[in-house]
């Protein structure tokens, strides 16, 4: 049944776009000529018309976003061909962004993701800062596959390009407010303040809160809310002689709930009721079923979503401050040279109630503090009539200090483990990649980067019994604390190298045809948190050769574009993340992490994109991507000390098909135009955590469909919008956290949301 419906999903968005022909042939009494607006992106670090640059790309524009009541990244989710957004099960700062097969494998940071999110330019090295607030956003543009020699190593699965809007130097602004179910109150703001002919701001700010809506078991209160604040501003200076620098100064201030765990309780196991009634004892609360049992089946959504917190402080809060100088020299003798300094420095604290259930087994207190600094310069030349060139120099620093206190009340009571990992890394890349016109039709592009990487960690964990853990257990006073700790530290370094040779052909005025090979590189590190010593690392880089073809067209008079690509991605040394419990010095379960390079796996596929015209008034896209990504040879450690090749398992979070179908209708109302938008988002089954792909850490596969309706007047200078996500309101699981020897705990897919929002324009 899978595979007939794999075949009928890419058969139906092909044969989708066959009956939009026959549309085009209506004239419009509105407007006699119209087509497809034509989207310009700065993918390969210079603009170029979306349709001639020789890479598969998608890009969405802010004003998109903001229809959609776009909040950050995650929000992306059923846009982008192929690409998996979202965040980790018990971890929601921390972003997983997978493009075709490859992405985040752990929530920390010394793990690194092999797609790079950058904003204006700067790279963003913590992926627990990388789930990107989008507001006054000019554009995302998504790169699929391999992107070393321009973006460096890391990139191995693709780029997330975030271009935020620049001060225009004419005074106007924007308001948006949102009002939607869960008390969501959104508040997005813009402003364009000229202050002299070379000098102009732009200040920007956001708000959104909401509550949560994941029902807190033990006293009937929600889990999962969120307030996030953050304004920006934006100074450009342009001195009229050809120099231009741009200040981007941000703030970001966030006082979230606690991360939840769907996790409840075994079959048969007795349940708690409510504090002060019959029965309740110490630990009142009435417990809810596991999301995840049988044993041996797939975790399920229910109606309600339910968790736990009996015991943790309800806080998941970050701090966010960054700074971009970006200085740019035009019609130098070198060509245009620009410089992109950046710092950014962040806190986070989050307290999670680990097991979720109304009786304390588990929690976690986590800090991290962590920064970073970077540096490009890059030259932009026409070395002749026929040969561009983009080359430059690349630094960075990065450091964080990241503490976890786990309070294993399971393993016994007081039980704890107290980790700490410190990090410093720096990073230095020479770059360069030109395009050389061999005839007016054919081009060749030939590019590389030779990058050299160094790691430095410190590693210190303390198990120990303490007195409060017991109090808390017991309700009573008992021994002393006492500990068995280690420490452990590794420094090395890394030099590898990128590169790309490709083709593109001309075919007609609006058709390209493209090929490419590439070699790219996600650089070696050390694992972070530990149980035994040995499993510090380091862990080596893992190396990717692609192969990709493709076509971009745009048909019937600029009516119809069509992009379609195959690419084939050979990976060696492939870093995966192993999680498993052991026993310690002291005769403990603990939980143990590692990093494996005992993979080569394949990812290949096919990815289809159209937008089309079929009227003035109509407009329709879709996508469509097959992805088949798995073990070529992954010799698997079982706990018994056996061995098992997981040769053709699939990759995680890696579904089959991915799918999208959407339109936009406007048609005239009173003295406006109305608008009425609609999208529906197919992702097939999945899997999560575990290597070996057991039932508990399969996704079921997802149907969705989001809707809005907006309406604004002739005068454009203000309109509101009905919108709807979700809008049957499907309960799904979105992430799966599954280890040997535990019950598995779940994150949630949003239920049905709606709202209004209110655009004001000056």
């Amino acid at each position: 049944m899978r595979n007939i419906k794999n075949i009928f999903l890419i058969s139906s968005a092909i044969f989708l776009i066959i009956p939009i022909n026959s549309l085009f042939s209506q004239e419009s009494s509105i407007e006699p000529t119209y087509g497809l607006e034509e989207i310009v992106v700065t993918a390969q670090k210079r603009e170029d018309s979306i349709q001639t640059v020789p890479i598969a790309i998608t890009a969405v524009s802010g004003d998109i976003l903001d229809q959609r009541a776009v909040v950050n990244l995650e929000s992306l989710q059923g846009l982008v061909p192929g690409a998996q957004i979202g965040q980790f099960a018990n971890t929601p700062h921390g972003a997983v962004f997978n493009i075709r097969g490859m992405g985040a494998i752990e929530p920390d940071p010394y793990a690194g993701s092999a797609v790079l999110v950058t904003i204006d330019g700067v790279p963003q090295y913590f992926n627990m800062t990388s789930l990107v607030d989008l507001f006054d956003v000019e554009r995302v543009e998504v790169l699929r596959g391999p992107q070393g020699t321009l973006f460096g190593a890391n990139s191995t699965g693709g780029v997330v390009n975030i271009i935020t809007k620049a001060p225009s130097g004419e005074y106007n602004g924007k308001v948006q407010v949102t009002a939607g179910d869960w008390n969501r109150l959104d508040v997005k703001a813009a402003a364009d303040l000229p202050i002299n002919e070379k000098l102009s701001l732009r200040l920007s700010g956001f708000h959104h809160g909401r509550d949560g809506w994941v029902i807190n078991a033990y006293d009937g209160s929600d889990m999962g809310s969120v307030n996030v604040n953050s304004i920006r501003a934006t100074l450009r200076y342009d001195a009229g002689s050809g120099f231009e620098a741009t200040w981007r100064n941000e703030i970001l201030r966030s006082k979230n709930g606690g991360p939840y765990i769907g996790m409840g309780a075994y079959p048969g196991e007795a349940e708690y009721t409510a504090p002060g009634t019959i029965g309740a004892g110490q630990h009142g609360g009435v417990q809810y079923a596991s999301y995840c049992m049988p044993e041996g089946t797939p975790c399920k959504a229910r109606d309600t979503y339910y968790s736990a917190n009996s015991s943790e402080k309800d806080m998941s809060d970050m701090n966010v401050d960054s700074s971009t100088l970006e200085m740019v020299w035009n019609d130098t003798s070198f060509g245009t040279i620009t410089s992109i300094t950046s710092y950014k420095k962040f806190d986070l604290h989050e307290y999670t109630d680990q097991d979720g259930t109304v009786v304390y087994h588990s929690g976690t207190d986590r800090r991290t503090d962590g920064d970073q600094m970077t540096q490009e310069i890059r030259v932009n030349s026409e070395v002749s009539d026929n040969i561009d060139v983009v080359y430059g120099l690349y630094l960075s620093e990065d450091s964080y200090y990241h503490t976890q206190n786990f309070n294993a009340q399971f393993a016994s009571p007081g039980f704890s483990q107290l980790s700490s990992q410190d990090q410093e890394r720096s990073s230095q890349a020479l770059f360069a990649h030109s395009f050389i016109d061999l005839s007016d039709k054919l081009r060749l592009q030939v590019g590389g980067r030779y990058s050299k990487e160094e790691a430095d960690m410190k590693v210190e964990v303390l198990n120990f019994i303490s007195l409060d853990g017991i109090s808390r257990y017991f309700g009573d006073d008992r021994l002393a604390d006492f500990g068995i700790d280690f420490g452990a530290s590794g420094k090395d370094e890394w030099t590898d190298w990128s590169a790309k040779a490709g083709l593109d052909y001309q075919i007609s005025e609006n058709t390209l045809a493209y090929g490419h090979i590439s070699r790219g590189f996600k650089s070696g590190g050390f694992v972070g948190r530990i149980t035994v010593p040995e499993d510090i690392g380091p862990y080596d880089p893992e190396i990717v050769e692609t192969i990709e073809i493709g076509v971009k067209s745009d048909l019937l008079d600029n009516k119809l574009r069509l992009n379609i690509n195959i690419f084939k991605n050979d990976y060696q040394d492939l870093q995966l993340a192993l999680i498993y419990f052991t026993k310690n010095a002291a005769g403990f379960d603990v939980n143990g992490n590692s990093i494996l390079n005992a993979a080569d796996a394949t990812t290949q596929g096919i990815e289809v994109e159209f937008f089309a015209a079929p009227s003035a008034a109509l407009r329709v896209n879709g996508s469509v991507t097959y992805l088949d990504a798995e073990y070529d040879d992954f010799p698997y450690l079982n706990t018994d000390g056996s061995t098992t090749n997981l040769r053709g398992y699939r990759l995680q979070n890696s579904p089959e098909i991915t799918a999208s179908f959407g339109f936009d209708y406007t048609w005239r109302m009173g003295d406006g135009d109305m608008s009425l938008s609609a999208l529906y988002k197919y992702n097939d089954e999945k899997f999560n955590t575990s290597l070996l792909n057991t039932p508990r850490s399969t996704i079921q596969e997802t149907d969705l469909v989001d809707a809005n309706l907006m309406w604004s007047p002739d005068s454009d200078d203000w309109s509101v919008n009905f919108w709807v996500k979700n809008i049957a309101d499907e309960r799904y699981i979105s992430s799966v956290f599954e280890a040997p020897g535990v019950v598995a705990i779940v994150n949630f897919l949003p239920p049905r949301e709606f709202g209004v929002s209110f655009d004001f324009n000056w």
